[in-house]
């Protein structure tokens, strides 16, 4: 087996922004709307990533820094890459569903938005249940009530 390739030195082509890791642990209020995520966020600080980027770097030729913008790039195009992946119009139609059942106020309206939602959701699985499918053709998700 040969050895991996040796790292390159970072190219010199202008300054490049510098950040820093912080390990942020809080604090946020119980009803914060953001509660969950800043949750998500605290415990991360117990994760080094730079393990893993290291790693990678070592095994790859890749320097550190064009790792930790490449990863950074898709998480923060994570959603815009869903977006593509599902279409507008399913995104809407979903959109319009929780839209409605908000609108009624009614838990009986939010339950059938939850199965018209859980019916899109299940077109969206099939490729993911059923591989030999290879996805549904070009066909759209079911209309729901």
């Amino acid at each position: 087996m040969s050895a991996p390739p040796s790292c390159p030195e970072e190219p010199d082509d202008g300054p490049e922004p510098v950040v820093t890791l912080v390990r942020w642990s809080g604090p946020w209020e119980p009803d914060d709307p953001d509660a969950n995520f800043k949750s998500e966020v605290a415990t991360a600080r117990l994760v080094d990533p730079l393990l893993t980027l290291r790693g990678l770097s070592r095994n790859t030729g890749i320097p550190v820094g064009a790792l930790a913008r490449y990863v950074l790039a898709r998480w923060a195009s994570a959603g815009s890459e869903a977006l593509l992946a599902v279409g507008p119009s399913v995104v809407e139609r979903m959109w319009e569903r929780c839209e409605a059942a908000e609108a009624s106020g009614t838990d009986e309206a939010r339950l059938e938005a939850y199965r018209a939602l859980r019916d899109i959701v299940s077109w969206l699985r099939v490729p993911l249940e059923q591989p030999e499918l290879g996805g549904h053709g070009g066909a759209e998700p079911p209309e729901v009530p």
